[in-house]
């Protein structure tokens, strides 16, 4: 009844199972692994800014750019000079649901290169004149790298803000400010001076746990259907040959696939003599 099984048709649909199951299995655990990373991920970094940062935990720069996924959130430190005349004020920011103001300082970590540097947020108004003075002579900075922000993120115009403000952080803002380039990245201190308060980092829009998490995890259910859809048609069409197997050796014939374009069967007519004799 199975001798079906060896037929060259079977075989290219055996192999074609045998081959597509694997397949389906490995990319759905390979992306299953990609969630679970991207969760513990999240969940260290989420950690790793209540308890602060350890000097053993954090990178040098030049190994976490160019900013990526996997670098963005990570812990950093740069060596440098802080520019006492490149210092600048982000108003309306929010920390601890109260407004108040970021400070920012570029940090020269080369002759020709700086990046931008969060010391802290004061809350209330911009005010240069209760900024504490960053520390001079060659300092290393430790802090959580950053990705550019974007003026529709933050809803700031930047063209209404006075002199030594800024209303978004990237080096798009930065270019006509300072006489250098400028690290398309800043990070933000964890370890303040008084009265500054650490600004605690935030993953910009479209990334972290649920956007590229959950895309993951919907592509795993994805490529599990796809086993068990192969799987089913292979049931499906097993169970059909053994049907039609079971009645050939009972003698029963499969009916004919009907011909396209063939006018359809039409009932005979009846014997007129019979017809006569009914309606008498």
């Amino acid at each position: 009844m199975y001798r079906f099984l060896l037929t060259p048709r079977w075989w290219a649909i055996n192999l074609f199972l045998l081959l597509s199951l694997p397949v389906c299995l490995f990319m759905g655990s390979w992306q299953l692994d990609r969630f679970e990373d991207r969760v513990d991920s999240h969940q260290d970094r989420r950690e790793r800014t209540a308890d602060g940062i350890s000097d053993a935990e954090t990178r040098p720069l030049d190994d976490l750019l160019p900013l990526t996924e996997d670098t963005l959130g990570e812990p950093a430190r740069a060596t440098g000079r802080y520019d006492l005349d490149r210092e600048f004020l982000v108003p309306e920011r929010r920390v601890d649901g109260r407004d108040g103001f970021y400070v920012l300082t570029m940090l020269r970590i080369d002759g020709d290169r700086a990046l931008p540097v969060v010391r802290g947020w004061l809350p209330g108004a911009a005010d240069p004149s209760r900024v504490p003075e960053a520390p001079g002579g060659e300092v290393t900075v430790t802090g959580v790298l950053q990705a550019p922000e974007s003026q529709s993120s933050q809803g700031v115009r930047t063209g209404a803000l006075p002199d030594g403000q800024l209303g978004i952080i990237s080096a798009a803002t930065l270019v006509n400010e300072v006489p250098y380039d400028v690290h398309n990245a800043w990070i933000t201190v964890q370890e303040t001076r008084e009265p500054l308060k650490a600004v605690p980092p935030v993953a910009p829009e479209g990334s972290g746990l649920d956007a590229k998490a959950f895309q993951n995890l919907g592509y795993t259910a994805q490529w599990f259907v796809f086993a068990g859809f192969a799987l089913f048609m292979w049931y499906r069409l097993f169970r059909r040959e053994v049907e039609t197997a079971r009645d050939l050796a009972l003698g029963i014939e499969p009916a004919p696939a009907p011909t396209p374009g063939a006018p359809a069967a039409s009932e005979p007519e009846p014997d007129r003599e019979t017809a006569g004799e009914s309606a008498r």
